[in-house]
C-alpha cells in the first residue's frame, strides 16, 4: 500500500493563498530547515502517527467541489512528502487547479511534481552563499538555486518571495537578491515584511528599523521584475 501524505492540517476556504482563485489548503508535515521568522513551527515535526488521513481530506475536497477553484499544497514543506504527487493526482482528478508553496529544498521531487502545478509560490530567503544564516543549515542556497532554476525553466506561473528583516538582509543585500533573481528570469517578485505575529524568535522580534526598506531601494527593485509587489503587514 502507498504511503499517505502525511497531512497537519486543512484550511477549507482561502481567498489568498492563490491568486485570483478561491482555494483549499492542504499543510504538509515536515520541515528541515529553521528559518527564524516561520509561523509554522508546529508543522516542521513529521509525526510517526497520521493527523489527518488522506481520505478524509478527499472527502473534504470532494464536498468543495463548485465552491472552491483550487487546491495548494503547503506547509512545513510539502516537497518533503514522497507521496505529494500522488496526492497532485487525486486532487487534479476531482478538477481542482493545484497550487504549491514550498520553500525551494527539495529540487528533484519539485521536478516531478512540477507538471501537476498550476501555479507555485515560492521562497528565496536569502543570496544563496547566505542562506545558512537563514535556514540554520549548511549548505541549503544550493537546493534553493537549484529548485528556482528548475521553476522557471518550467514555464509555471509563479510568485518569488523574499521575508525581508534588517538584521537579515540590509538594503544593500536586497538589491543584490533581487538582481540575481531578474537575472535568473524571475517575472513576479515579492518582498514581504517581516511580521511579529507568531514568531518564537525574540531577537527578530525586538529588533527594528524604521524607514525599513528605503524608498530608493523598492524603486530600483520594482524596475527590475515585469511584476513586483511589497508586502508590508504593517500597512
Amino acid at each position: 500500500m502507498a504511503a499517505e501524505l502525511k497531512v497537519g492540517g486543512v484550511t477549507p476556504f482561502s481567498a489568498t493563498d492563490y491568486p485570483g482563485k478561491l482555494a483549499a489548503v492542504v499543510f504538509v508535515q515536515g520541515c528541515p530547515w529553521r528559518c527564524g521568522y516561520c509561523h509554522n513551527p508546529h508543522l516542521q515535526p513529521r509525526s510517526s502517527d497520521v493527523l489527518v488521513p488522506w481520505a478524509d481530506v478527499l472527502a473534504l475536497l470532494r464536498r468543495r467541489v463548485g465552491l472552491v477553484d483550487a487546491v495548494v499544497f503547503s506547509g512545513g514543506e510539502a516537497c518533503m512528502d514522497p507521496a505529494l504527487r500522488r496526492a497532485m493526482q487525486d486532487v487534479r482528478a476531482l478538477g481542482f487547479d493545484v497550487g504549491l508553496h514550498t520553500a525551494c529544498i527539495y529540487p528533484q521531487r519539485l521536478k516531478e511534481v512540477l507538471p501537476l502545478v498550476d501555479w507555485v509560490g515560492f521562497d528565496i530567503k536569502a543570496g544563496f552563499n547566505a542562506y545558512r544564516s537563514i535556514t540554520g543549515v549548511a549548505g541549503s542556497g544550493e537546493p534553493a538555486r537549484l529548485c528556482l532554476d528548475a521553476i522557471v525553466a518550467s514555464g509555471v506561473a509563479h510568485e518569488c518571495r523574499t521575508t525581508i528583516h534588517p538584521a537579515l538582509l540590509p538594503d544593500e543585500a536586497l538589491l543584490e537578491l533581487a538582481a540575481t533573481l531578474a537575472k535568473k528570469g524571475v517575472t513576479h517578485y515579492v518582498l514581504q515584511q517581516f511580521s511579529a505575529a507568531g514568531c518564537a524568535s525574540d531577537s527578530l522580534v525586538k529588533t527594528t528599523l524604521p524607514g525599513y526598506p528605503a524608498p530608493a531601494t523598492l524603486a530600483k527593485i520594482t524596475a527590475m521584475f515585469p511584476r513586483f509587489t511589497f508586502r508590508n503587514p504593517g500597512n
